[in-house]
């Protein structure tokens, strides 16, 4: 291996005093250090020759560093001249004879500071300043007809001085000067070469990387272009640098190129992104410019959401699959995508069924974050210990039965993109705190950890209660629901749209269609039929309707006497009568808007319908809840309603 450190002495006796201080100050770093002896052109022509060395610093004194250091792309410490050094050359000339007068020659940086000395010691100094070997006949040859009688100087001055017979001392530098010099060499040196570590890592990085990287100057002229841009460019390396960008893609020219921000450009008819990076470096500056096809983004981005979707973290429904054209749904709409360009806090509001997660999906899809994940929670179908793990997640060994090494919770499952909260009015009173507090600080910490973990979500929360009645009693948290109610959708009940029932209902028959392929037409009387009945299950309720319907209809074509041959099974829709058979509890909704004077009659009729088929399903909520046509989590909240109520008639 090279030395790294190259030390130039202009004379013999420099040079060896540079040997002794490294061999008693730096024992183990001796192969660091390279010492010649050269001085002036005979230095530069020694370097010329070692180029090719692993030379990382050079140390140097007087012109010999001024001229090293304007002819080598390499750091150059001088070994300073004291004035101590001086005053010992003076002394030991003055011993030899009278001296009256003292010539002190040399380059700027040795001569600077000797009128101290004459004061010093009482002698008349003559400074005699030299810019290169070419001065310095002429300099002594003044010196002498100046009456100098001795000089002191650098290694040029005092061999010309000699050859005139001038008497002449070089100034030497003393080891404390040495040795500065060498540790500042030393630590340079270090510098380097990490400097150069990180350059070829960098260098590295983007020469491997997949995107075409081109840096230009401010004049516009290619300084840094990688294999990548070889390949877009049709240019090879060599061709380019020091040329100006504009020659090779006249896409890429104009004043938008100095801003930050991204374009599109046909690169060699192919659409590359480019995105433009402008950097200012003091009083210069430059501007990278990153090349993607657009091919490729796409590619990226397919592959990104599949993966989403493998683990379910992708959101399938866009803004698109809501139909409807009624004027509800179309105010519903307006207000969605207007706030899917926001990062705000939503909170929807509807009765079960209306479609609210369908909604909240295309938000998401619309939004900036549709590349980012998408996670949904329903707050009513966990316990409170389940729901909290599930929310803000655990560390290895928070609690009995933790998952070894911990899990990570929704919040986190969703950093960079959308969670959705529904059924944000069953979360327990005790979980409000932390949630409100992780929507303040944007940061969780999970079960059993003490270390917090910032997050980057967008949160949707939904219900289908009414919060504000629910704070007023206490059962929600005042500050929790302000916190939600930043941007808030309702979502209209399909007896609120009956307009869009037919577009729904054709809809959803063309999802259906391998349940009966050859039934292919809704009529108009069938779709005025439906527009007709209550549907107090709103869109879910028309789902499995059709779903009954697309199983029971023969032929190609769904008539009104079809529909209503499939009511015949679902109470909520036909005429209400008491019946011996378990009966689906919904069907007390219309009937109340017959009966409204005997309210409290219907509903123990619907009480105890819903027990009697809990009891003959054996409490299977789910099982019942789809017998009864509703949601299982609107059965749990209507049990849970009427124990509440019983606890307190008793």
């Amino acid at each position: 291996m090279q030395a790294p450190i190259l030390i130039v002495a202009p004379f013999r006796k420099l040079a060896e005093d540079i040997e002794l201080v490294i061999a008693e100050q730096f024992p183990k770093q001796k192969k660091l250090f390279r010492v010649v002896e050269a001085d002036l052109e005979d230095a530069r022509k020694l370097l010329e020759k070692n180029t090719g060395d692993a030379i990382k610093v050079i140390v140097s004194r007087g012109g010999t560093a001024r001229l090293l250091t304007s002819a080598a792309d390499l750091p150059v410490v001088r070994i300073q001249v004291s004035v101590m050094d001086v005053m010992q050359a003076v002394l030991q000339v003055s011993e030899r004879g009278s001296v009256h007068k003292i010539g002190i020659s040399g380059f700027d940086n040795m001569v600077y500071g000797c009128e101290e000395i004459e004061k010093i010691l009482d002698m008349h100094f003559i400074e005699f300043v030299i810019r290169g070997e070419e001065e310095a006949e002429a300099k002594i040859q003044e010196a002498i007809r100046q009456g100098v009688d001795v000089l002191v100087g650098d290694a040029v001055s005092v061999r010309v001085a000699k050859k005139y017979g001038l008497k002449a001392k070089v100034i030497e530098s003393g080891k404390q000067a040495i040795l500065q010099a060498l540790q500042e060499a030393v630590l340079i040196s270090r510098v380097v070469q990490q400097d150069e570590v990180k350059s070829r890592m960098l260098s590295s990085v983007i020469n491997k990387s997949q995107d075409g990287i081109v840096a230009v100057d401010g004049e516009g002229k290619i300084i840094l272009f990688n294999p990548e841009a070889e390949l877009i460019f049709h240019r090879v390396r060599y061709e380019v640098m020091g040329k100006p960008l504009a020659e090779f893609c006249s896409s890429l020219t104009g004043r938008q190129l100095h801003t930050a921000g991204e374009i599109m450009a046909d690169v060699y008819g192919k659409q590359m992104l480019v995105k433009i990076s402008p950097i200012q470096n003091g009083s210069s500056g430059f501007t990278i410019y990153t090349l993607q096809q657009v091919s490729e983004v796409q590619r990226l981005e397919q592959s990104i959401r599949k993966k989403l979707m493998a683990k379910g973290l992708t959101a399938k429904y866009r803004m698109e699959d809501v139909i409807g054209r009624s004027r509800a749904c179309q105010n519903m709409k307006n207000k969605a995508a207007r706030y899917a360009l926001t990062d705000s806090t939503i909170l929807i509001t509807g009765e079960s069924g209306t479609g609210k997660e369908m909604l909240v999906q295309g938000i998401h899809n619309m939004s900036q974050r549709a590349s980012g994940p998408f996670v949904a929670v329903n707050c009513a179908a966990l316990p409170e210990n389940l729901l909290e793990s599930e929310l803000f997640g655990y560390v290895d060994g928070a609690f009995t039965g933790a998952r070894k090494g911990g899990r990570q919770g929704v919040f986190e499952m969703a950093h960079g993109g959308t969670l959705f909260l529904d059924e944000i009015g069953e979360m327990p009173i005790s979980l409000q705190s932390r949630l409100l507090r992780v929507l303040q600080e944007r940061e969780v910490m999970p079960l059993g950890s003490e270390s917090i973990i910032p997050v980057d979500v967008r949160v949707i929360a939904a219900t289908n209660q009414n919060l504000a009645d629910m704070v007023a009693k206490g059962e929600f948290r005042q500050d929790l629901y302000y916190r939600l109610n930043i941007l808030r959708i309702h979502m209209p009940t399909l007896a609120e749209r009956r307009e869009d029932i037919p577009l729904l209902a054709r809809s959803m028959m063309k999802k259906m269609q391998k349940l009966n392929p050859q039934l292919t037409v809704l009529t108009d009387a069938a779709a005025d039929f439906l527009q007709q009945l209550p549907w107090p299950g709103n869109i879910r309720q028309l789902a499995n309707m059709i779903e009954r319907i697309m199983l029971l209809t023969d032929g190609t074509e769904i008539d009104r006497a079809d529909i209503q041959a499939a009511c015949e099974d679902d109470v909520e829709i036909r005429p209400f009568h008491r019946s011996s058979q378990a009966v689906p509890a919904a069907q007390l909704t219309e009937a109340a808007e017959h009966e409204e004077e005997n309210g409290h009659v219907l509903q123990s009729v619907e009480e105890e319908t819903m027990y009697r088929v809990l009891q003959e399903e054996g409490y299977n909520y789910s099982r019942a809840a789809k017998r009864l046509g509703i949601h299982r989590t609107t059965l749990w909240r209507k049990m849970k309603k009427y124990q509440h109520k019983s606890t307190t008639r008793d």
